[in-house]
């Protein structure tokens, strides 16, 4: 097989001879790989991974790392691809977690571009076309023949049905229907207090209460921003998580999202 001097490849892996790694890549001992596969250059292999026929993954892709989830102790999960898939530059395909069933699949002929992201426990389905930073939280399923948009952001546990598109920079949150076209035009600002954060770090519900009525008045009233200071410091009895986030927007030199 054509394995360039710098490669580092583990003698476990399992490579035929019809397959090309080039300079600088690393394949792990976990790692199976089908027919005629192209690792063209800084590439990360590893697993248990298990890729197929004539696949081509391009220059610093990291494939079969483990899952970026803070329960993933090491457990023993893998990551599935089928064949005549391209992964261009920067992308980063991780395996499964116990919790979410323990695989990462990829079917075949499907196209992953720079930058885009395959969390942990996702299955993706034939003739996909992921764009440029296409990001997908864990447990997403993506159907045959769907089209993510180039930075769109997906929420764990979506489903895009099969033949869907979705514009470029659209934030999926709930599931797509199969054969639409779903796009958004989004203004970025700010909803409200993060309360059930706020909780699980421990907040008591007072300050929860005290933060979540700064922010009613400071983005849901018709008060502008010194107004609402202003309405805040009458009233009395801030408390300090309030009066950090009133001196936090007063040392704003670009303006805060409301």
């Amino acid at each position: 097989m054509k394995i360039h001097p710098s490669a580092v490849v583990d003698p476990a892996a399992i490579i035929p001879e019809s397959c090309t790694i080039g300079p600088f890549c690393y394949v792990g001992a976990e790692v199976e790989l089908g027919e005629q596969c192209e690792l063209i250059s800084h590439v990360v292999l590893q697993g248990p991974t298990r890729i197929g026929a004539r696949n081509r993954i391009f220059p610093f892709a990291s494939v079969g790392m483990g899952p970026q989830d803070l329960s993933y102790k090491g457990e023993l999960t893998r990551l599935e691809m089928g064949d005549d898939n391209q992964v261009r530059e920067f992308a980063t395909i991780h395996r499964g977690t116990v919790k979410g069933g323990g695989v990462t699949s990829i079917g075949s002929h499907t196209l992953i571009m720079a930058y885009a992201h395959i969390a942990h426990d996702c299955h993706i389905g034939d003739w996909v076309i992921m764009a440029n930073a296409a990001t997908l939280a864990g447990h997403v399923t993506v159907e045959d023949y769907a089209v993510v948009g180039a930075l769109c952001p997906v929420h764990q546990f979506v489903r895009i049905g099969k033949h869907a598109y979705i514009g470029g920079g659209t934030t999926i949150t709930q599931d797509v229907l199969p054969f639409s076209k779903t796009s958004a035009v989004r203004d970025v600002h700010a909803y409200g207090a993060n309360s059930v954060g706020l909780q699980r770090r421990g907040f008591s519900p007072e300050r929860v209460r005290k933060i979540q009525r700064a922010f009613r008045l400071l983005l849901a009233s018709k008060l502008n921003t010194s107004q609402a200071i202003e309405r805040l410091r009458s009233d009395g009895d801030l408390g300090e998580d309030v009066e950090g986030l009133i001196q936090f927007i007063k040392e704003s030199e670009r303006g805060v999202l409301k």
